[in-house]
């Protein structure tokens, strides 16, 4: 049986997805800077990899047949598309499949990086599929988390804007289907959640599902733009993080779509959902 590569694999998309093709009976190679950080199990081999290091990308592609791939975590300061393209060209050269989660911001602004990787895969001639999904859910216990614990905020320069939140998981089980399925190469898909929220929306449910008022602050761009910088992000990647929010101020990431429920037959999660299933995050 051929493998399926999965970089990015102890990521909150990758985990998932690592997670659903194995039980689909899949072989997976599980990318990893750290492989010795995962167990090997039936259908599950852990590989080091390492955008950064292009030695490690003969050893993972040997014997893959489809390849999920994902922006460097975390992120590496600039460049990070051309070390992307580098490992679509080697996968290419390997006669691959290759599934790419880019973002829902490449529909609407040509500036975003991710749209050079999807190039490249779009002009490979290999079987291929693009996910583009929007705003994740998983923020709220990821990047906004510290916040919310130390003072029970939200602060990000969203204004009063809406947005359709994806789950992960849902993420992930649309990756699984491109990746398994031969009926779907060459297609883009925009996957969000089943509903658009304003900030404040969100918080609310995080406030009533968690038991502890959580308020969405909104801030300018600048100051959320340091509160990045302090965090120990890279600069271009704390400005192309605050200039989503730009683009989500002007109502781009509004617009829900049907996508995850055609592709996987299941409804994606609300955040009411999502929220429930995390709340221990947020006490």
């Amino acid at each position: 049986m051929q493998k399926i590569l999965v970089i990015g694999s102890t990521g909150k998309v990758g985990q998932a997805l690592v997670q659903e093709l194995a039980r689909a009976g899949e072989h997976v190679r599980a990318a990893t800077r750290n492989p010795s950080g995962l167990t090997p199990s039936a259908g599950l081999e852990p590989i080091l990899f390492d955008y950064t290091n292009p030695d490690t990308f003969e050893a993972v592609l040997d014997g893959v047949n489809r390849v999920f791939i994902m922006e460097p975590q975390p992120p590496v300061d600039g460049g990070a598309h051309e070390f992307m393209v580098q490992l679509v060209e080697a996968a290419v050269h390997n006669k691959c499949k290759i599934v790419l989660m880019s973002s829902a911001s490449s529909e609407f602004d040509d500036s975003e990086p991710l749209l050079k990787v999807e190039a490249a895969i779009k002009a490979s001639n290999r079987p291929f599929g693009i996910l583009r999904p929007n705003w994740f859910m998983d923020n709220f216990h990821t990047l906004w988390l510290e916040s919310i614990l130390h003072a029970g905020i939200v602060p990000v320069p969203a204004g009063t804007s809406r947005s359709a939140f994806v789950d992960s998981r849902d993420v992930a089980s649309c990756a699984a289907v491109a990746l398994r399925s031969d009926n779907l190469s060459g297609q883009t898909f925009t996957l969000t959640g089943p509903e658009s929220l304003t900030y404040e929306m969100a918080t609310t449910i995080l406030s009533q599902v968690s038991g502890r008022l959580i308020r969405y602050v909104p801030i300018d761009d600048a100051s959320f733009t340091q509160s990045l910088l302090d965090a120990g992000l890279p600069v271009d990647y704390a400005n192309y993080i605050t200039n989503l929010f730009v683009r989500t101020r002007e109502g781009r990431a509004a617009t829900v779509t049907q996508t995850v429920e055609d592709l996987t037959g299941q409804p994606p999660r609300s955040f009411l959902q999502y929220a429930k299933d995390h709340a221990s995050e947020w006490r």
